[in-house]
């Protein structure tokens, strides 16, 4: 048989008659129709406005509405200004144990990021988490190179 516009129909069993509420004991929807006995979910038009909460002050007025939200898993990075890698030497590949070694950072518990205070004329491979734009300008202006580190 070959499906046509004109001989579709749906599966046996697909479509339910609707029921029938309020009509009696036999029908199984009578008087109350499912609603139960009393209470706001049983009277007419009840169905509450969304994010309707009994009262209580709804979800969406508790949340602050603008700016200044803690961010929930912040990213932290270990921050280094360029101007404290122009005490390298040049050509030296610097990343985080190095600055480390050096005595520029105290510590490697977060991920480097380098921003762009200061002057840079020493040529340096530099890997980091992350750079900012302007570091990211003054090293390659210096002729090193920015390698991002996962």
């Amino acid at each position: 048989m070959t499906f046509q516009l004109d001989n579709l129909k749906p599966q046996t069993g697909a479509r339910r008659r609707k029921t029938r509420k309020g009509r009696g004991i036999g029908a199984g929807q009578g008087a109350s129709c499912g609603f139960g006995m009393r209470g706001q979910k049983s009277r007419s038009g009840r169905p509450t406005r969304p994010g309707f909460e009994g009262g209580q002050m709804p979800l969406y007025r508790r949340v602050p509405k603008l700016k200044h939200f803690p961010l929930v898993n912040p990213t932290q990075y270990t921050l280094l200004n360029v101007g404290k890698l122009s005490s390298l030497k040049a050509g030296s590949t610097v990343d985080l144990d190095s600055l480390v070694k050096e005595g520029i950072l105290t510590s490697d518990h977060h991920p480097l990021k380098v921003l762009g205070n200061g002057e840079l004329s020493v040529k340096l491979t530099v890997q980091a988490a992350a750079f900012s734009a302007s570091a990211r300008a003054k090293i390659e202006a210096a002729g090193g190179t920015c390698d991002i580190v996962g």
